[in-house]
């Protein structure tokens, strides 16, 4: 593929994207709810586009195609996990939306903070997700720039792919808040399944049909099509690899957030009922693209280079492959203003708002937008550290947000729950998390995410019992789902 050609690509779509965004300026954007989601009032399919472009990232095509480069089908295994784990929106997605309309949330940690009635509660989950999804959007930028390097082969440097998203990122959050996301991330959606599919159906016809496809791999790399196979996915590092990805989409801010954005309950479900046809499909597609750059370039020094490779080579259609190269950095912009977003929106509702007295809501936005910029800037840094697996370091990022995940276990299920066992919950098993990460010491052979998980819950059940209890909010979050739908049934 020509340099020219992938600039042109690239252009091209940033051109379609900014007017995209541009035409997306309605409605109100002068509060938070409506700055960060679009009013409460998004439809069911720009939802369902938008949460897939949001969590299939850079991590697929780029992580995940690498993933299963190193270690075969267990890459499969370990996407599958987490698409269980979408089984929580089944779960807790309406108990989101409900609390959502009733008490105005704008953010998962000022619902937490809601139900335990501590501001203190919701500053130490803020914190702790500004602390590991800082690190994640470093991932995306980085995909960006392994991309675009490996596609041209080195003619766009690493650096310059990774300035390239973090300003597309910053151009779309700052247009019309979470309505540009939305609308970028529907175009983003639509290209990444459509072209993905398209690119990996040609690629495996030219290796000979799937017959032959992994008749060759079969006898090539027999390892890659069985568990532990070449010994990465032994099930240690598979259980620590799967857990925090098990509970993605409630520990993430940025995706949970989503939940609060649809119009109704039906318009709920239909993001689901679309997210779980995308990522089916693009699971299957990403593992593929995996086989496909293990069968071609056996030899590559980094895993992670296994997309850009084949989108390189003369299986691919040059225009074609540019048009995959654009979806996938398309993907990762999603997921970085997402990030952004989500981010900026916590820090300005439950951080600032712990230091000011009641802040209004104008001084709130005011705060959020300043803090867009530094969160970008933040994540540039770390994404110019050029670390390898992309996939790993997205992991790594979930083990340290999974601290979370029995504080909002107990938002809706257990009316013991305090504000005291959040807030030591969340900081000593984000500070376990950090140690184990950053000295690479796994007590029994098991890794930071099931550790966090452990502790967490420990600490949470255990301090919980022994301090106070906000009884009257408790039975009203545990009594949510048997409320009359009021405007939930009007807008479904």
């Amino acid at each position: 593929m020509s340099t020219n050609l992938a600039i042109w690509g690239i252009m091209i779509y940033v051109m379609l994207a900014t007017v995209l965004a541009i035409m997306s300026r309605k409605g109100n954007r002068s509060d938070m709810a409506g700055f960060f989601l679009g009013g409460r009032n998004m439809n069911g399919i720009l939802s369902a586009l938008s949460y897939s472009a949001t969590t299939y990232s850079a991590f697929m095509m780029v992580g995940l195609a690498g993933l299963a480069y190193q270690g075969g089908v267990g890459a499969l295994g370990f996407e599958i996990v987490y698409f269980t784990g979408v089984s929580l929106v089944i779960l807790f997605g309406p108990r989101f939306w409900k609390a959502g309309k009733k008490y105005g949330y704008v953010s998962p940690s000022e619902m937490i903070g809601g139900r335990y009635e501590s501001k203190k509660a919701a500053a130490a989950v803020s914190i702790i997700s500004c602390l590991f999804l800082i690190p994640y959007s470093a991932v995306q930028l980085a995909g960006v720039g392994y991309l675009l390097q490996g596609i041209t082969n080195n003619a766009i440097p690493f650096t310059a792919g990774v300035v390239l998203a973090t300003v597309m990122a910053i151009l779309f959050s700052y247009t019309a808040g979470i309505r540009s996301v939305i609308w970028t991330d529907s175009l983003q959606a639509i290209i990444m399944i459509i072209t993905s599919t398209l690119v990996v159906l040609l690629v495996v016809q030219g290796l000979g049909g799937f017959g032959q496809f992994f008749e060759n791999l079969k006898i090539s790399r027999p390892d890659a099509l069985s568990v532990p196979g070449n010994g990465y996915f032994d099930f240690l590092t598979f259980l620590g690899l799967t857990l925090p990805w098990f509970f993605f989409s409630l520990s993430n801010p940025q995706v949970s957030q989503r939940l609060f954005m649809p119009s109704s309950l039906k318009g709920l479900r239909q993001m689901l009922i679309g997210f779980l046809i995308f990522g089916f499909i693009y699971t299957f597609v990403s593992v593929l693209w995996g086989f496909s750059a293990l069968q071609m370039f056996p030899d590559l020094e980094t895993a992670d280079l296994a997309t850009p490779q084949l989108l390189s080579s003369d299986l691919v259609p040059p225009v074609l492959g540019v048009i995959v190269m654009v979806g996938i950095l398309a993907a990762a912009v999603s997921t970085i203003d997402s990030i952004m977003l989500t981010l900026s929106s916590m820090f300005a509702r439950d951080v600032y708002g712990i230091s000011k007295s009641k802040p209004s809501d104008r001084q709130q936005l005011r705060v959020a937008k300043m803090v867009i910029p530094v969160i970008a800037v933040l994540a540039f840094a770390f994404a110019e550290l050029e670390l390898n697996l992309i996939a790993v370091l997205s992991v790594a990022a979930s083990s340290g947000l999974i601290v979370a995940v029995p504080s909002f276990f107990g938002t809706f299920f257990w009316k013991q729950g305090t504000a005291a066992g959040v807030i030591s919950s969340v900081l000593v098993g984000a500070m376990l998390v950090l140690a184990i990460e950053f000295t690479g010491i796994k007590p029994l052979g098991l890794a930071s995410g099931i550790w966090g998980l452990l502790v967490s819950t420990a600490i949470f059940v255990g301090v919980s019992l022994v301090t106070p209890t906000p009884r009257e909010k408790a039975n009203a979050f545990m009594g949510i789902m048997k409320e009359k739908r009021n405007n939930g049934t009007k807008a479904s």
